[in-house]
């Protein structure tokens, strides 16, 4: 697949990390991944502050990938920011998580997640569901037009 679409992984968990970038290979994804393990470095890259400060933001990642369960800043919390901000108010986000909480489900959607994908346990479906995840996102999604 196009390996010019940035994907942003917001994961704290690093067997999860390990197991999407794992699955993101034997489907043939190979587009660079941003690693953020806690929710204050994703904001950082997304925003260009922190460690990431004089990163270009015009350039934002293709998807986030954002499990919600993240020290220091959860995922709700990213997610609010994102749509709180013009940079990245249209910016698509999976939510990628274990939760299997209505409440969280229902929270993701109404901060403006675009998508909610619950973690499979066993790893053949988990790879499928990141096939699944990476066609639609990297290749049949047209996603919004850069911010400036």
């Amino acid at each position: 697949m196009q390996s010019d679409k940035v994907i942003l992984l917001v994961e704290d968990n690093p067997d999860d990390e390990a197991l999407t970038l794992r699955a993101l290979k034997k489907n043939n994804i190979y587009n660079e991944v941003v690693v953020a393990r806690d929710g204050v470095e994703a904001l950082d890259y997304l925003f260009g502050t922190g460690t990431y400060a004089g990163r270009d933001t015009r350039i934002q990642p293709q998807i986030v990938l954002l499990d919600l369960k993240l020290p220091r800043v959860d995922g709700l919390e990213v997610l609010r920011q994102m749509r709180a901000d013009p940079r990245t108010a249209l910016q698509p986000v999976a939510v990628l998580t274990t939760s299997n909480e209505e409440r969280d489900v229902l929270s993701s959607y109404q901060l403006g997640a675009n998508s909610y994908i619950r973690k499979p346990v066993d790893f053949e479906q988990f790879m499928e569901a990141v096939r699944q995840m990476g066609l639609y996102w990297l290749v049949v999604n047209v996603p919004p037009p850069a911010q400036a």
